[in-house]
This record gives C-alpha cells, sequence and structure tokens, in this order.
C-alpha cells in the first residue's frame, strides 16, 4: 500500500488543495494522513527531513510534490 501525507499550514491556500488532491486519491490503495502545522508543529522536521521545502505539500511514497505556494517552511516555523 503506498503512503501519502499531506503536510499544510492550515491556510486557505492549503486547505483547498488538501480537498483537491485528498479527492483524488484511492484510500484503498493508499494510506492517507494530514498534518496541519497550524495545530501540530511537533512534526516540522520530519516534514523537511523529507524535502518539504514549502506547503501545502505532498509526500508520497518518499517523493514530494508542492502544490501551488502558501508558505515556505521558514514562514511555517514562526
Amino acid at each position: 500500500m503506498a503512503k501519502a501525507v499531506f503536510y499544510h499550514a492550515g491556510c486557505p491556500v492549503c486547505v483547498d488543495a488538501e480537498q483537491m488532491i485528498l479527492n483524488y486519491l484511492d484510500p484503498a490503495k493508499t494510506e492517507i494522513e494530514v498534518v496541519n502545522f497550524g495545530t501540530d508543529t511537533s512534526r516540522i522536521e520530519e516534514a523537511e527531513l523529507a524535502g518539504v521545502k514549502s506547503v501545502p505539500a505532498l509526500v508520497l511514497d518518499g517523493w514530494v510534490y508542492h502544490i501551488n505556494f502558501g508558505a515556505s517552511m521558514e514562514d511555517v516555523k514562526k
């Protein structure tokens, strides 16, 4: 089963991207996790180690897909 982690900061751009992208992933084939840095900053380092440079971003089986540009990871840390 594939693993997808959608990282975002809770901003309107991120929430729209979450709704759009996650509707296309098949939960029968993909384990889906959503991480909102607005409510959980403890996962920022994990995202950076995975290669996330900005949010919203989708990490799918180790590949990072940056979707639009809501905020840099430096902005997320503030």
